[in-house]
This record gives C-alpha cells, structure tokens and sequence, in this order.
C-alpha cells in the first residue's frame, strides 16, 4: 500500500498528562513506529476545557501530530488509540503531499515560539487614553433638528 503523511490529533487525559507528560505524550510516537510509520513532528497543542464530557473528564491535553504510515495501518492505529486509557479521542486527516512539509515545519516552529512565549517575561500592556467621539453633523437639507448641537438648522 501506498505511505501518506497524516496529521493527528489527540486529546489526552489532562490528569494523567499533568501527572506524567512524557509518558502519556511518548506513546504516540511508541504506536506509530511499532506500525512501521515515521514520526515527522510531535508536540502540545494546547490544554482546554472540553466544550463535553468525554468519559467523564471536563478538560483535555490538545496533542498534534504529523506522521508518515501505510494506508493500510491506519485502522490498527485508531484501534491502539481507543484501547489507550491517556487518550480520550483522535482525528487522522490525510494530508496533501504539496503542503506536507510546509504543515510539518510550521508545526515544529510553532512548537518553539510557544516554548519561548511562555518562558518570556511579561510586561503591563498599556491602555491608550480614550476620547470622547466627535459630534455627527446633521445631513444638508435636514429638516429635523441638529443633533449635535441643538440648533435648528438654517434654510438656505
């Protein structure tokens, strides 16, 4: 069978994740080369709360994925997946191989700026002072009233 590059997504159990990351996230990469595939890039996405409960937990570790296997290994890879207590759901997309090696660099540099931007000092952001908007004119040839300054407007 043919070898694609597929991007996954896995949402981790938080507890478990927090409790032991490398362990839980090592065992995606641990499935997929016992598959015979090729990890390309592995890393957090983000931790959230679940917009439902899955299984009874309320907040999931987002963990992204892009990887090289065989078509033909791909259900015994979402079955792996499912029998793991750690992970709570997956979504595997095929991914085009014109962009593969684009998702794949900017997955590991986003990984990187994320790793900076959390261990960079933070500053006050400072508020611009806000102003008042300027009165509205009332259109030519309005008979109502001028709104902005109370005056009847003059015939002309």
């Amino acid at each position: 069978m043919a070898v694609n590059v597929y991007e996954g997504m896995y949402i981790l159990d938080s507890n478990r994740y927090a409790r032991d990351s490398a362990a839980v996230s090592g065992q995606i990469p641990e499935m997929i080369q016992k598959l015979g595939g090729e990890m390309l890039a592995s890393r957090l996405w983000e931790e959230r709360r679940l917009a439902y409960l899955i299984d009874g937990h309320r907040k999931g570790a987002y963990w992204l994925t892009y990887f090289k296997l065989d078509s033909s290994q791909l259900a015994n890879l979402s079955r792996q997946s499912q029998l793991s207590e750690s992970i709570l759901r997956t979504l595997f997309l095929k991914v085009d191989p014109r962009i593969a090696d684009a998702l794949v660099s900017h997955a590991l540099e986003s990984g990187t700026s994320q790793r900076k931007a959390a261990t960079a000092p933070t500053t006050a952001p400072t508020t611009a002072p806000t102003t008042a908007p300027a009165p509205v004119a009332a259109a030519a040839g309005d008979n109502d009233k001028n709104e902005a300054s109370g005056e009847e407007p003059s015939a002309g």
